[in-house]
């Protein structure tokens, strides 16, 4: 690690510690990312002299907290160019947002034989959400295939693919295979047919720059926890005019302008959308950690995540009987392989002896495990804090484990 990265280490406590006698090696960014301290004390400063609930208060606290809340979702709006704060929803994740957009918006507006249109590639909470949906419109589930193992999108037949679409909701960044999605490319080929959009950026949002004007979607979704925020908070950018059409997602206080005992009347967007005291402390530690990656720069990060996936990837490629997935190319910052007589589970029990945390399964991607014919990979997902020498002590460790296994 050199140049702007440098140092960076330093402001991650939990990456100090060692795992059975061994300094952590934590390659499972793609599940969660590590918090920096700057995170850590937001969220604790906020608790110490700011805690409130938001909204509505007359007092100090109250308007500080408030204003801290609604300073984070100007934040977001800031960081993927959203026109307004208004477009910026708080949720608890990419999982959530995905729901919600299926519970209001597609309830709303799909019916018995719209097409769906997804990816092979797509995590379960880009999938399950509108099979349920489907289930319940009678709308119908479509899929832009993906070629071999390299997983890229094959794009040979979009305008077979895009009759009848009404929705293309697609990853930007594969969790699986690391596979960068042409986003901006699909959503002008679904305006062209009127189709809504929705893009996952759930592994792109704190990898690289987003820009959801560039990008044309309508909607777009991030979770906190996977760019150094706090589990538990995420947001969705809806474009303001579908939210003026989209009812409400949940009942309760914070969403409405006025009750009676037999109807109300519900609050503007965004607010329509966020029942309940919401997670203001999430919000305060997004905010820092928008704060902190921007200081870094999320190009800065793109081009460490990807370099250090070739080299990974590289590296992996010197054992005998290794199958290793992804694109040849440029790829997010990720590598997923399996070896012929070694079984996943084995090979990440044995790496967390020796200090080196990976994960092994389906990584909520089982339809394209199925497709692939494997019933789970071993996954190395990597972030701006990772050095190459860790991906040598990961080789080691692999060298080491084989040995034993074969």
């Amino acid at each position: 690690m050199s140049g702007i990265l440098s140092g960076i280490r330093d402001d991650f406590p939990a990456l100090a510690q060692k795992i059975n006698g061994h300094p952590l090696v934590y390659f499972d960014n793609a599940a969660t990312a590590q918090k920096p301290r700057p995170v850590l004390e937001a969220i604790q400063r906020y608790y110490e002299h700011d805690n409130a609930n938001v909204h509505r208060g007359i007092h100090e606290l109250s308007n500080r907290a408030t204003a801290a809340y609604e300073g984070a979702r100007e934040r977001v709006a800031q960081f993927i160019n959203a026109p307004s704060t208004k477009d910026i929803i708080f949720t608890r994740g990419t999982t959530e947002a995905i729901n919600l957009v299926a519970a209001t918006w597609g309830v709303a507006n799909l019916q018995e034989g719209d097409v769906i249109l997804l990816t092979e590639l797509e995590h379960h909470s880009n999938l399950v959400p509108w099979q349920l949906l489907a289930q319940r419109t009678g709308a119908v589930l479509r899929f832009i295939p993906v070629t071999g193992d390299e997983g890229t999108l094959d794009l040979s037949d979009l305008d077979a693919l895009f009759r009848d679409v009404k929705l293309l909701s697609i990853t930007h960044i594969s969790n699986a295979l690391g596979t960068i999605n042409p986003v901006a490319e699909l959503c002008a080929k679904a305006r062209a047919v009127d189709a809504v959009t929705l893009v996952d950026a759930a592994q792109s949002a704190g990898h690289l720059p987003l820009d959801v004007q560039a990008i044309g979607c309508d909607f777009l979704s991030f979770s906190g926890h996977k760019l150094c925020g706090p589990t538990g908070i995420g947001a969705l950018y809806a474009r303001a005019a579908l939210q003026e059409a989209m009812p409400p997602y949940q009942g309760g206080g914070e969403m409405i302008a006025k009750v009676a005992f037999q109807s109300s009347e519900f609050h503007v967007p965004p607010h329509k959308f966020e029942a309940g005291t919401p997670n203001i402390a999430g919000a305060v530690g997004l905010h820092a950690a928008l704060d902190y990656l921007d200081d870094i720069g999320r190009e800065n990060i793109h081009a460490h995540d990807t370099e250090l996936a070739s080299y990974a990837k590289d590296r992996l490629a010197e054992f005998d009987g290794i199958r290793i997935f992804g694109p040849a190319g440029d790829r997010g910052g990720l590598v997923s392989f399996v070896f012929e007589n070694v079984h996943a589970l084995d090979l990440a029990t044995m790496a967390d002896q020796q200090g080196v945390a990976i994960r092994i399964g389906h990584h909520c991607t089982q339809p394209l495990h199925d497709k692939l014919g494997v019933p789970a990979t071993a996954r190395a997902s990597f972030y701006f804090y990772n050095t190459r020498a860790e991906v040598d002590r990961f080789i080691e460790v692999l060298q080491k484990v084989m040995k034993l296994l074969s």
